[in-house]
C-alpha cells in the first residue's frame, strides 16, 4: 500500500477542475491508455493573457489524478512562460510528497503542460521529438535524459520511478543503463549555485566550457563543426561556430535548440546564446 500524503489523498478523492475546455487555447495529451496512464490537459488564456481556467481528463492512479487536479490549480493565474517553469519536482512538493514510485505521474503532468503551450504557440511536442526507447510505455530517450539530469538519478529502478521506462518487459534495461553512463556527469552533486549568491564570470566559463568539451564539440564534430566561446558578459554568452557550423544555414538552430538548451541544463537557466557578429 503506497504512503499518500492527506493533499494526494483530497485531491483524488475531490479532485479539482475536471472535464474539458471546448474552446481552449492550448490542449495537451500524454501517455495512453495502453500504458495505464493518460492525460489530457486544457487550459483558456484570459484578456491579459494569464491562464484564466485549466481542466483535465486523466486515466491512472491516485497519484496520476492527483497530480493532474494540482497542476490545474498551479497554473491558473500565471503566464505561459511562467507555467512553462513548474517542474515535476514543484507539482510533487505542492502534493506534500509522492510516492517515490509514483513520480511519473508529476512528471506526466508537467509534460502535459508543455504539449499544452507548443500546442497553444504551434509548435512540435518537445518530448516527442526523440527516439523511442521503452517500447512498452512509448518513453524517449530525450525524456529519459531530462529526468536523469534534473532529478539527479543514478540508477534504473529511479528512471522507472520517474518515466516508467523500463517497468514493462525489461528489454530496454541495457539501453538505459547506457544512457546513464553517459549522462551521469551532468548529474551534480552540489547545487550549481547556492540559494542567494551568484556564479563569477569564471566560474561560469569554466562550465560552460566543461559542456563544450564533455558534450557539444564531440557532437558538432561529428557533422565537420565546432564552437568556440568567444565572450560572457553577464547571462550572454556569444560564441562561434567553426566548419560546417559555420556556414551551415541552421546554425540559428543549432545555437538555440541545442547549445543554449544545453548550457541552461547544465549551468544556468537563464543564460542566452547570441552568435559572433
Amino acid at each position: 500500500m503506497w504512503e499518500y500524503t492527506d493533499k494526494v489523498r483530497d485531491h483524488f478523492m475531490n479532485p479539482r477542475n475536471v472535464g474539458e475546455i471546448p474552446d481552449a487555447d492550448g490542449i495537451g495529451e500524454v501517455g495512453s491508455l495502453a500504458c495505464g496512464d493518460a492525460l489530457k490537459l486544457f487550459f483558456k488564456l484570459g484578456p491579459d493573457k494569464k491562464i484564466a481556467d485549466a481542466k483535465f481528463k486523466t486515466f491512472g492512479c491516485a497519484s496520476a489524478v492527483a497530480s493532474s487536479s494540482a497542476l490545474t490549480e498551479m497554473i491558473k493565474g500565471l503566464t505561459l512562460e511562467e507555467a512553462e517553469k513548474i517542474t515535476n519536482d514543484d507539482i510533487a512538493d505542492y502534493l506534500g510528497g509522492l510516492p517515490k514510485e509514483k513520480m511519473h505521474c508529476s512528471v506526466m503532468g508537467r509534460e502535459a503542460l508543455e504539449a499544452a503551450i507548443a500546442n497553444y504557440r504551434g509548435l512540435p511536442i518537445p518530448m516527442a521529438q526523440g527516439e523511442v526507447v521503452c517500447e512498452c510505455f512509448g518513453v524517449t530517450d530525450q525524456e529519459i535524459r531530462r529526468a536523469i539530469v534534473e532529478n539527479k538519478l543514478k540508477t534504473v529502478e529511479e528512471i522507472t520511478n520517474y518515466t516508467k521506462a523500463g517497468g514493462g518487459c525489461g528489454r530496454c534495461h541495457e539501453q538505459l543503463e547506457e544512457i546513464l553512463r553517459e549522462q551521469r556527469h551532468e548529474i551534480r552533486e552540489e547545487p550549481v549555485a547556492e540559494t542567494g549568491k551568484r556564479l563569477t564570470n569564471i566560474q561560469k566559463i569554466k562550465m560552460i566550457e566543461d559542456v563544450f568539451e564533455r558534450e557539444i564539440r564531440p557532437a558538432l564534430r561529428k557533422d565537420g563543426g565546432d564552437i568556440e566561446l568567444v565572450d560572457l558578459d553577464g547571462d550572454f554568452v556569444t560564441v562561434a561556430l567553426r566548419g560546417a557550423c559555420g556556414t551551415c544555414k541552421k546554425s540559428r538552430l543549432t545555437l538555440k535548440e541545442y547549445v543554449e538548451k544545453k548550457l541552461r541544463e547544465q549551468v544556468l537557466d537563464s543564460l542566452i546564446v547570441e552568435e559572433e557578429r
